[in-house]
């Protein structure tokens, strides 16, 4: 047996990924071509796509809300998730990781379930408000942390009863602990914890990860009926 001083949370991910076998091919060429394309290395890992993916399954989820789409591999997973007939909308900052994303997705065959809107997320989530968009299962919050509070208050507004809502990166490297972390990202991921531990709507937990990526977490959370 392998020491386990000699071991790193690396490659403990690395072994349960492929002992798990998480990752296909087409998930593997879609972070293949983003980080070929020079995207940032800020997409969940391999483990948290599947779980993502299994989340929806689980709460059989048809429609699923993505804020932040990057090169499209979370919303490759959360594709599968929804099925043949479901449908995801993700919304992307940058014309130019949206068009990475909607190459992978089509390469992958999951492209006609997924509508991606470019721009300012705000501005497309209160869209969708405005349109009366049929409510969402599954929304997942992976974009400028800043903006967290925000994105969960439109959660609210475009979900129902039994609804999940997955919000990324809320532990950073344990700084979210500190009233006064100087980061405003930090900052964001505090505010939206403090939000859903408040909101009677809701039933909230939230995981910590260790892994390639660093220390990190996932805050989920159930809408009561």
């Amino acid at each position: 047996m392998p020491d386990p001083d000699q071991v790193s949370a690396g490659e403990v991910e690395a072994y349960l990924a492929a002992t798990l076998r998480v990752e296909d091919g087409a998930a593997a060429g879609t972070r293949a071509r983003q980080h070929a394309e020079g995207l940032p290395d800020i997409e969940v890992s391999p483990l948290q796509a599947r779980l993502l993916e299994l989340l929806a399954r689980i709460a059989g989820a048809r429609r699923a809300l993505e804020i932040g789409t990057l090169g499209g591999y979370s919303t490759l997973h959360l594709a599968r998730g929804v099925g043949d007939s479901g449908a995801v909308v993700t919304l992307e900052l940058e014309p130019h990781h949206a068009a990475i994303a909607r190459e992978s997705l089509d390469d992958a065959g999951v492209g006609e379930r997924v509508e991606i809107r470019v721009g300012r997320a705000a501005e497309h989530l209160q869209a969708l408000v405005d349109e009366g968009a049929a409510p969402f299962d599954l929304v997942f919050i992976d974009a400028d942390k800043e903006s967290n509070l925000a994105y969960l208050d439109f959660a609210m507004q475009l979900t129902g009863p039994g609804a999940l809502i997955v919000v990324d990166n809320v532990v950073r490297a344990g700084d979210v602990v500190h009233a006064r972390a100087g980061s405003s990202m930090t900052q964001g991921s505090r505010a939206v914890l403090e939000a859903m531990g408040a909101d009677a709507r809701l039933e909230s937990t939230a995981l910590q990860t260790v892994g390639a990526k660093g220390w990190d977490g996932l805050a989920i959370a159930r809408r009561r009926a």
